[in-house]
C-alpha cells in the first residue's frame, strides 16, 4: 500500500512521530509540493495525505489506484469531492483535534487587545522614563462583565464561551435560521443588528459558506460598538479585509485580532499586513499548532487509514 504525503511540514517540524501512519503502508513523504509536481507525485499511489494541496478532477481519474485521500485538516475544500465520488474515491478529514489550542489563542488574543499588553511588552525601554511608578498610556480594559458575541457554537466556539463565561464575560451567540445546533441554548441567540450592535467583543468560529463571506463588512463594522473588538481564528474569507482596515484607521472599532487571512500566505502589501493601522494584531494561522494538537491530527490520520483499510471508513466527506 502506497501512501503519499503530499505537505508534511505543514503538519511537522521535525518533532511530531508520522510512525502511527507508516503502519499502514509504505509512507513516501514529501515537505511541500507544487501544483506542477502533483500529478507526478501520486500518480502511482493507493492513498493520499493533504492538509492544502489541491486534489481535483484531472489529478483524480489519473491516479488510477487511487482509493483513499485523507485531509490531514477539518477543511477540505482543496479536494473535488465531486470527481472523487465520481470515481469511488473516499475522501476523509480529521475533525475535533485543535479545539483546546484555539480556544486558548482565542482568549489570549482577546487578553492582549482588552490588556494592551502586546504595546507595553515592545515598550519595556519606555518605563525607566516613567514620572510614576507605573505607565497610564494605553487604555486598558477588563473582560468580566462585557458581551462576547460568538458566531459559530460548534466545538471550538462553545469551548471559548465556557472558558470566557468562567472569566465572568455574557455569551450570547449569532441566530442563524438554518441552525439545528442544541449546544449551550441557555446563551441568547441575536439576530444581525442586535447582535452586532450589542457585543463588546465578536469572535469567529463557523465555517466559510457562500452565505457568510465577509459577513464582517461596512455594515456589520458601521453598527458595532466604537469600543468594541473583533477576533477571527476561523476562516480569512469571513471578513472583508479591506472594510477592516478601513475601520481601524478611522477608529470605528477599537481593534481587531486575526489569526487567519483571505490568502496565505498574504502578499507583502496586503492591506491588514501594514505596521501602520492602530490596535491589530495578525498572527500567522497559528491558533492550532501546539504539539498536542498535531500529535491529535497525525493520530486522526492514522485512523482515517486504519478504518478505511478496515472497510468502515469514518469520517467521511465523500
Amino acid at each position: 500500500m502506497k501512501i503519499t504525503f503530499l505537505d508534511a511540514s505543514t503538519v511537522d517540524a521535525g518533532d511530531i512521530n508520522l510512525d502511527c501512519i507508516r503502519e499502514h503502508g509504505d509512507l513516501i513523504i514529501h515537505s511541500t509540493t507544487s501544483n506542477n509536481e502533483t500529478l507526478k507525485r501520486v500518480i502511482d499511489s493507493e492513498i493520499i495525505i493533504t492538509n492544502k494541496v489541491i486534489i481535483d478532477k484531472p489529478i483524480i481519474e489519473a491516479s488510477k489506484k487511487l482509493k483513499l485521500i485523507v485531509v490531514s485538516a477539518t477543511g477540505y475544500n482543496n479536494i473535488d469531492v465531486d470527481a472523487a465520488k465520481a470515481n469511488n474515491v473516499t475522501v476523509c478529514n480529521v475533525v475535533d483535534y485543535s479545539t483546546p489550542i484555539v480556544a486558548q489563542h482565542t482568549i489570549s488574543l482577546i487578553l492582549n487587545l482588552c490588556g494592551q499588553t502586546y504595546k507595553y511588552l515592545n515598550e519595556k525601554s519606555l518605563w525607566p522614563a516613567s514620572p510614576i511608578f507605573t505607565r497610564l498610556d494605553h487604555r486598558v480594559t477588563e473582560i468580566s462583565g462585557k458581551s462576547l458575541g460568538i458566531v459559530g457554537v460548534g466545538n471550538i466556539g462553545s469551548k471559548v464561551g465556557e472558558i470566557a463565561e468562567s472569566m465572568g464575560m455574557k455569551i450570547q451567540v449569532l441566530a442563524r435560521k438554518d441552525s439545528k445546533s442544541l449546544i449551550h441554548q441557555e446563551w441568547p441567540r441575536l439576530e444581525y443588528a442586535s447582535f452586532f450592535e450589542n457585543s463588546d467583543i465578536i469572535t469567529l468560529h463557523c465555517p466559510l459558506t457562500d452565505s457568510n463571506k465577509h459577513l464582517i463588512n461596512n455594515e456589520s463594522l458601521s453598527i458595532m460598538k466604537k469600543t468594541s473588538y473583533l477576533i477571527n481564528t476561523s476562516r480569512g474569507d469571513l471578513v472583508d479585509e479591506s472594510a477592516l482596515a478601513i475601520a481601524l484607521n478611522e477608529k470605528n472599532i477599537a481593534g481587531a485580532a486575526v489569526d487567519v487571512l483571505s490568502e496565505e500566505p498574504p502578499p507583502s502589501d496586503h492591506c491588514l499586513i501594514n505596521e501602520s493601522i492602530p490596535n491589530l494584531l495578525v498572527s500567522p494561522h497559528i491558533a492550532w499548532i501546539s504539539v498536542e494538537s498535531r500529535k491529535r491530527l497525525i493520530n486522526g490520520v492514522s485512523s482515517n487509514i486504519k478504518a478505511f483499510l478496515n472497510k468502515s471508513p469514518i469520517n467521511q466527506v465523500s
